[in-house]
Formats: structure tokens, C-alpha cells, sequence
């Protein structure tokens, strides 16, 4: 018999989210369940690593192959995964503070070598979980419980920041828009290649700045306009747009990733492949 499509309450853990009422968490857990099933995946059939935060607490409320990492380290873990066995697909799950700030090394290093993995970033301009100090996205001037003064820095942008580092699949999505989040993820995930999903999450008890009014004031689609996303030059000059905020895919570019170009995984993943024949000796008569 063929085996049955997947629903969403399969990806559904025994504890439900301990996030904030109206916080914009629901609406990417939400769009994620939503992309898998559209992508026909049942929780054994793909892995999620979890970073750290109010976005990794994810964690806990998803049924799936998963694993959480220390902060800032969910990219290396996803990247370690993927080159272990290709064949699945591998998301990653994290905030702003996470990927861009603790994490912004492996960030750039993994869009670099374009690894084929999708990285979903819980954006919400702050450090939530610790209570809403100043983040790596929080826009300069901001007064936040660790900037009273206001913030000093310019906040990055992960729009300019990802195709500047080689990323192959560039997207901006907005909480408060499941079914276009959701679409986003899909597609992102079915890329092969290095693909980032930054969504604009409104956090509803630290930011009373970026709200979801706030937001809906603002944002418009790509895809309204006819935007092709296949120009780097006009990609940047969408990622540096201030006064509206696009949404949807800003570039993508066919390429191989990293493991495509890895001469031991030619044949087959590393999972798969037998280590019984390696005549370690050699090695450990010169070494040791």
C-alpha cells in the first residue's frame, strides 16, 4: 500500500508552546508544519536542529528527528548532519540573536561553501528569552533594556548579509502571513543549496516597536511587482530598501553544494559507507 501523505498534527509534540499569547512564534511553527506537508514529509523522513531562545523552545512543542544546539551553534551541527547523510533534508531553527550575533561566523562560512541546508530565523529585533536586551538586528538608536541610551550599533542587515556571503536562496517572510511563510519555507527547502528564511516576528512583550500593525504598514510582496530574483545588483539594492519592506525571495542561483563537490560522497553518504576496510595503522605508526 502507498505509504499515507503526512499531517500536520503528526509534527505535533505532547507539550503545547509556552511562548507568549500573540507572539509571532505561533505563526512560523505554524508555517512550518504547514510547508511539510506540502513537502510530503512524514517526522522521520528530515532532521531539525534547534539553536537557542524563545525560537528553540521549538524544540519541546515539534515532533521530529531533532537536536538542539548551544547558542549560536545550530549552522555547524545542521552542516555536520547533512555531510553525514545528504540524502535527508536538514532545517535549521533560530533567532536573530543566534544566527547573526553568537553565530554569525558559522553563518557566513555555511552560505559560503553552499551548504545545502535551509535556515529559518526568528527575527524579532531583540534577545527575547533573556527579556528583550539589544540584538544584532535592533535598529541603532533603539532603547532596550541593555541600551537604555539607545542602541549604538547599526543593526545587521540579513538580507545584504547573506548574498554578500555567497548564499544561493535569499527569502524574507512576515509571521503574520502563514500561507506566504509557509510557501517561502517550501521552496527554500527544496532548494539545493545554502537557503535562508528570515521572518519578521513581531515579540509582542519586549518590542513594542516592530508590532504586527507596524508591519502590515510597511511590507510588500516581491512578487507583486514582478521581481525577478535572479540579478545580485538588484537583489542588494532590495535588501538595502528601508521605508517598505519587501517579502518573498530577493535572489536565487542554481549551483552545486558543498557535498555535491566532496570526493568521498560521490558514491554515497557517509552513513552508508563501511569503515571496516580502513587500515588505520599506517597512520597511527606515523602519528603517535
Amino acid at each position: 500500500m502507498p505509504e499515507e501523505p503526512p499531517k500536520q498534527t503528526e509534527y505535533q509534540s505532547t507539550v503545547f508552546p509556552t511562548w507568549c499569547p500573540g507572539c509571532g512564534d505561533f505563526g512560523i511553527w505554524g508555517s512550518l508544519k504547514n510547508s511539510l506537508v506540502s513537502l510530503n514529509l512524514h517526522p522521520w523522513q528530515f532532521v531539525v536542529v534547534f539553536g537557542i531562545g524563545c525560537s528553540g523552545n521549538m524544540a519541546d512543542f515539534f515532533h521530529a528527528h531533532g537536536f538542539h544546539a548551544l547558542h549560536g551553534r545550530g549552522i555547524p551541527n545542521a552542516t555536520a548532519i547533512k555531510l553525514t547523510n545528504h540524502t535527508l533534508p536538514v532545517i535549521i531553527v533560530a533567532g536573530d540573536g543566534d544566527t547573526y550575533g553568537e553565530g554569525m561566523g558559522h553563518f557566513i562560512a555555511a552560505a559560503r561553501g553552499n551548504h545545502d541546508i535551509t535556515v529559518i530565523v526568528h527575527n524579532n529585533q531583540v534577545y527575547g528569552l533573556t527579556t528583550g536586551q539589544s540584538a544584532p538586528t535592533t535598529t541603532k538608536g533603539t532603547k532596550t533594556k541593555s541600551t537604555p541610551g539607545g542602541t549604538i550599533e547599526i543593526g545587521v542587515n540579513p538580507m545584504a548579509l547573506a548574498i554578500s556571503s555567497g548564499a544561493t536562496f535569499v527569502s524574507r517572510a512576515f509571521s503574520g502571513d502563514m500561507a506566504h511563510t509557509a510557501g517561502l519555507i517550501k521552496q527554500a527547502v527544496e532548494h539545493k543549496g545554502f537557503a535562508l528564511v528570515d521572518i519578521l516576528q513581531p515579540c509582542v512583550t519586549f518590542n513594542r516597536i516592530n508590532t504586527y500593525d507596524w508591519y502590515r504598514q510597511r511590507v510588500y510582496k516581491l512578487d507583486d511587482e514582478g521581481y525577478t530574483p535572479t540579478d545580485r545588483t538588484k537583489a542588494f539594492a532590495k535588501a538595502l530598501e528601508e521605508e517598505k519592506i519587501p517579502l518573498g525571495i530577493f535572489y536565487r542561483e542554481e549551483k552545486p553544494a558543498y557535498h555535491e563537490e566532496v570526493t568521498a560522497l560521490k558514491e554515497k553518504p557517509l552513513v552508508e559507507q563501511s569503515i571496516s576496510s580502513i587500515d588505520l595503522a599506517p597512520a597511527l605508526e606515523e602519528f603517535l
